[in-house]
């Protein structure tokens, strides 16, 4: 007997949901116009976030015919642990906004697709309560912080927790202008203001699933994973207000020091100039994460997917190069690893799928990559990634 008509009828519109854009649609009906925006949009004019979709668009291939496919697979490995496909979780603070305990969802649905899910600094579930009741592959994203010991310590934390690769974010070194998150009030510290208290009145299931529930159990969520000296409630104000500390003196020396405080895979995201990925390299990584922060930091950075070629050609083995940003279908995936990508990172699409049902709905978006993944090695004549790179499929003008 269904006792909630409401989660059936959240089931069966996941059900129903055949690409990533349905599921933010559903996303769109369910959250607050803020919190949706916060998710959704880039920044200033967001020309770096239609460049991003129309870049992949201009990659196109030639399909080979007449090859025995019928045993597809898109099985990889990732610093030598097996991957059901090519592709991880992205970092993104805002999950355990979307839906109570958001990051958790998705980190299970991640655990029983196998593959790996990327547990951002700035979530407000912890990563230890993470790694207990998610389990799976677990990467954590850091931030560098001013105070270099408290990211030291932070690293210690994911390693003690079975972190297994570490994932540092240098694309930040300025606050990014997105202008609609002061307009809709949502900034932090968040201000209550009529805005967006009748923005969040207009979403009351949002409210009554999410927010109070947050409310009952520890008041104002807090940043988890900061240092205990920068955990702070979001409605909690200072004079300059509560943003992500920058750090905008961070140096390649830095990143050689942490190298020597993490043993594991250790990868570096926000990279778009070949030679920064050389220099990562030198610094001892063992990947390099061609991102630009999904158009939501520089308005007038190049699109990862056009940068990636010349940091495949430059790192020239040496390290693993994933793609980050955009990534709203299967074929984007493909499109990534045609161009050498070894795999690439999903953000935007598994927080759809959570907000519009938790870890059904992550669950949900993992299932419409994967079977347009297969649908693409299919018509491409591949019967595995490997020949992505080998059976000459891409048009000249994709190169």
């Amino acid at each position: 007997m269904i006792k909630n008509p409401f989660r059936a009828l959240e089931k069966t519109r996941i059900r129903d949901a055949q690409s990533i854009t349905d599921l933010r649609k559903l996303a769109q009906r369910a959250l607050p116009k803020g919190l949706f925006e916060f998710v959704d949009r880039g920044t200033e004019d967001e020309v770096a976030l239609t460049a991003i979709r129309s870049a992949f668009e201009d990659v196109k291939f030639r399909p080979r015919v007449l090859a025995d496919v019928s045993q597809r697979t898109q099985a990889t490995t990732f610093f030598g642990k097996p991957s059901s496909m090519p592709l991880a979780i992205a970092p993104t603070g805002a999950a355990g906004l979307l839906y109570l305990d958001g990051e958790i969802a998705v980190a299970r649905a991640a655990a029983k697709a196998k593959i790996p899910f990327t547990l951002s600094t700035a979530s407000i579930v912890s990563m230890e309560r993470v790694a207990q009741q998610a389990g799976g592959t677990l990467w954590f994203q850091l931030y560098m912080w001013p105070d270099k010991d408290m990211s030291f310590r932070l690293v210690e934390r994911a390693r003690l927790a079975g972190y297994e690769a570490l994932i540092v974010t240098v694309d930040g070194a300025a606050t990014p202008n997105r202008e609609y998150n002061v307009r809709n009030g949502f900034t932090f510290p968040i201000s209550i203001n009529r805005r967006n208290a009748w923005d969040v009145a207009m979403s009351p299931a949002w409210l009554s699933s999410v927010f109070i529930p947050y409310l009952l159990r520890f008041g104002i969520p807090v940043f988890e994973n900061y240092p205990e000296e920068l955990r702070k409630k979001f409605t909690t104000h200072s004079g300059q207000g509560y943003v992500l500390p920058r750090n905008d003196s961070l140096t390649w020396d830095d990143l050689r020091l942490l190298r020597k405080k993490w043993a594991g895979p250790l990868m570096l995201k926000g990279v778009l100039h070949p030679e920064d990925a050389a220099m990562a390299v030198e610094c001892g990584v063992d990947a390099v994460i061609v991102s630009s922060h999904g158009g939501r930091n520089f308005d007038s950075a190049l699109p990862p997917i056009q940068a990636l070629p010349r940091i495949v050609e430059r790192v020239n083995g040496k390290a693993e190069v994933f793609l980050d940003s955009g990534i709203q279908r299967g074929s984007d995936v493909v499109k990534a690893l045609a161009l050498g990508a070894t795999g690439a990172f999903a953000g935007r699409a598994a927080l759809w799928g959570v907000a519009a049902g938790g870890e059904e709905g992550s669950a949900r978006a993992i299932s419409i990559l994967r079977d347009e993944i297969d649908r693409s090695l299919g018509f491409l004549g591949c019967a595995n990634l490997a020949q992505l790179m080998t059976m000459n499929i891409l048009a000249e003008s994709s190169r």
